[in-house]
């Protein structure tokens, strides 16, 4: 045989058996990661200009968008923002977690807000929290709780460092939850602000699995339009069903665990000064003057004495002090009326809502993705609660729309770092 023919054919018979070898293995083993990889590919595609498309479809319910939202959330696993593993330079912090640092407008820029934020855990949603709320004609009381771990007060303080109105409440509290220490967590801020070089008018409490859903110049003008010089304090005359959180003495159990209230089975006084207790919200919005009101009158220190053995006594302080006649602000025959939080009670499905799409903690929604339409389409201020960690698409998407509100209302020259991000794919109204 021509040594030329062997050679070809022995090339033959190579190729024909490596082609059966390669055809065997891929009917019978599938390339694993070839698979993934197209599948990968796949859901990148669905997600369109992530994440503002999925955005604009889960803000207007439509039916494909929580699916996929899941899907896509898991496959843009997000970053750890700046400045919140490590620690940064003032003007870094600035930049990279895009503060705002001018009044956006004159009317904002002359009417300032002190925000009172207690916080125990999740560094990076009390940063996108602060961000989100922050302008620099107001004032900030951080109440840290004692029991956090010394490297999360660490990273609060590093950021807080920068900022000449955020400031740690000078008296921190081992806070209970439904315990009196929440409370007092406030009240320490407040004696904090109303000490402060800073003319605010008023106050608004949140807690760090709050979100704005308004805007600053919106919260502005929700206050002088419906509640001028009034304070709002949503509640009732105490029901029925609710007596016994201050017929009871109640006791905070403070210890390595999870501390507890529990009813020590003694029967309380009558509240002081014959007060009329209500049931309410234990968010508020407050002037400053009746502020200093609660920190100086007589019957305001008294009901806070009488209120140290009781059951979640921010319930039914600030509401009941407001109802005096004669408190600076009161609204002595107010009801529920007041926007301050959209949450999602157990107890009120199918009345006012459809159900949490998250899933539920102590009868509260955490919320899911699919529950931004409801959300946005509430005209509350606040929305509670979120945890950025579990659906970090739902904060992300509130958080792009919030920004991209605040930057269109803006009556000065934007400056590059306040925006989120270079481009918006947004498409759908924000004016909601």
């Amino acid at each position: 045989m021509n040594p030329l023919h062997a050679k070809k054919s022995r090339f033959l018979v190579c190729v024909a058996v490596c082609m059966f070898i390669y055809t065997f293995i891929y009917l019978k083993v599938p390339l694993y990661d070839e698979s993934n990889d197209q599948k990968f590919r796949v859901r990148r595609a669905e997600c369109g200009f992530y994440p503002d498309e999925l955005c604009s479809a889960l803000f207007v319910g439509k039916p494909a968008a929580f699916q996929i939202g899941n899907s896509c959330q898991k496959s843009y696993q997000p970053k750890a923002l700046s400045c919140t593993q490590t620690s940064c330079s003032c003007s870094t912090v600035l930049k990279t977690l895009h503060f705002i640092t001018r009044p956006l407008s004159e009317e904002e820029g002359n009417f300032s807000l002190a925000y009172i934020i207690t916080i125990h855990k999740e560094l990076e949603m009390f940063v996108r929290l602060l961000r989100a709320i922050y302008m620099p004609q107001n004032i900030y009381c951080i109440h840290i709780d004692e029991k956090s771990p010394r490297d999360y007060k660490t990273a609060v303080q590093n950021i807080v460092n920068c900022f000449e109105n955020i400031f740690i409440s000078s008296k921190t509290e081992h806070v209970v939850y439904a315990g009196f220490s929440r409370l007092q967590a406030d009240i320490n801020c407040m004696r904090d602000l109303v000490n402060s070089k800073v003319q605010w008018n008023y106050v608004i409490n949140l807690c760090g699995q709050d979100y704005p859903l308004k805007t600053n110049k919106e919260i502005i003008q929700y206050i002088k339009s419906k509640w001028n010089g009034k304070n709002i304090t949503p509640g009732i005359v105490q029901p029925l069903h609710v007596k016994h959180r201050t017929e009871v003495s109640y006791r905070e159990y403070v210890h390595s665990g999870v501390p507890y209230v529990y009813p020590a089975k003694v029967r309380k006084a009558q509240p002081p000064h014959n007060l009329t207790i209500y049931f309410g919200s234990a968010y508020y919005i407050l002037t400053k003057d009746f502020v200093e009101f609660t920190l100086s009158d007589a019957r305001a220190k008294a009901l806070l004495e009488w209120s140290r053995d009781t059951y979640s006594p921010d319930e039914h302080y600030w509401v009941t002090l407001n109802r005096l006649p004669d408190a600076p602000g009161a609204t002595p025959n107010a009801g529920w009326q007041g926007d301050l939080r959209a949450i999602k009670w157990k107890d009120q499905e199918g009345l006012s809502h459809k159900g949490c799409k998250g899933h539920y903690v102590r009868d509260i929604c955490i919320y899911g993705l699919g529950d931004l339409q409801w959300i946005i389409e509430s005209p509350h201020l606040f929305a509670n609660k979120f945890e950025a960690g579990r659906d970090p698409l739902a904060l992300e998407c509130l958080e792009r729309r919030l920004r991209l509100k605040v930057l269109r209302q803006a009556q000065v020259p934007i400056e590059q770092h306040w925006r989120l991000q270079e481009h918006s794919h947004f498409n759908m109204q924000l004016d909601g």
